[in-house]
């Protein structure tokens, strides 16, 4: 039996998740094509059975150019992948799950009323929550980036995942991540 691939390329089973707390919500299940037509939506924590790539493909989708153009979305990611394989000689998907990794942030602010006065309060992020900021910061860098830029969203996308990966300030998820966790930080 062959083999299934990402794209028909890149082989899940050879990326490590070094984050434990993200191991169980990072589904690299192999698939033939990235669109589950959002089959996951009924079912309680579905999202967590969705593919990495294709949750990244869904957030590039939010708005703009590429808003409900799945097909477009799908073809800049594969793109950039190979940008990616390209520039770092690793498997991309390894570097997606480096990035997000990365980008996850750790604790953020929540507003707690006391007697009538709003206190900001630090808190611990759940896990399905930091995976769904880390790709929703990727995605938006990516996009920031190419927008009144001659560079290709393709090559903006790529950059701002090796960037991540590589724990680069220079990386808007990254540095989202940093300044969530400096308030929550003073939030104490």
């Amino acid at each position: 039996m062959e083999k299934i691939l990402i794209f028909g390329k890149y082989d899940p089973e050879e990326v490590v998740i070094r984050d434990p707390g993200l191991a169980k919500y990072i589904c690299l299940r192999p698939m033939i094509a990235l669109h589950t037509h959002g089959r996951h939506a009924k079912k309680h924590m579905g999202k967590r059975d969705l593919n990495l790539v294709e949750r990244l493909i869904n957030n590039l989708m939010r708005d703009g150019r590429y808003g409900g153009k799945k097909m477009s979305a799908y073809k800049v990611v594969k793109k950039a992948f190979e940008i990616i394989e390209k520039k770092t000689k690793r498997n991309p998907l390894q570097v997606l799950v480096e990035a997000v990794e990365n980008a996850a942030p750790r604790e953020e602010v929540t507003r707690l009323k006391m007697g009538g006065v709003a206190v900001p309060k630090s808190v611990d992020v759940s896990p399905s929550r930091r995976l769904d900021i880390a790709l929703r910061n990727i995605a938006v860098g990516a996009v920031n980036a190419s927008h009144k830029n001659v560079k290709p969203i393709e090559q903006c996308l790529a950059d701002e995942i090796m960037k991540a990966a590589n724990y680069d300030m220079g990386s808007y998820a990254i540095s989202k991540k940093e300044e969530i966790e400096r308030i929550a930080e003073s939030a104490r």
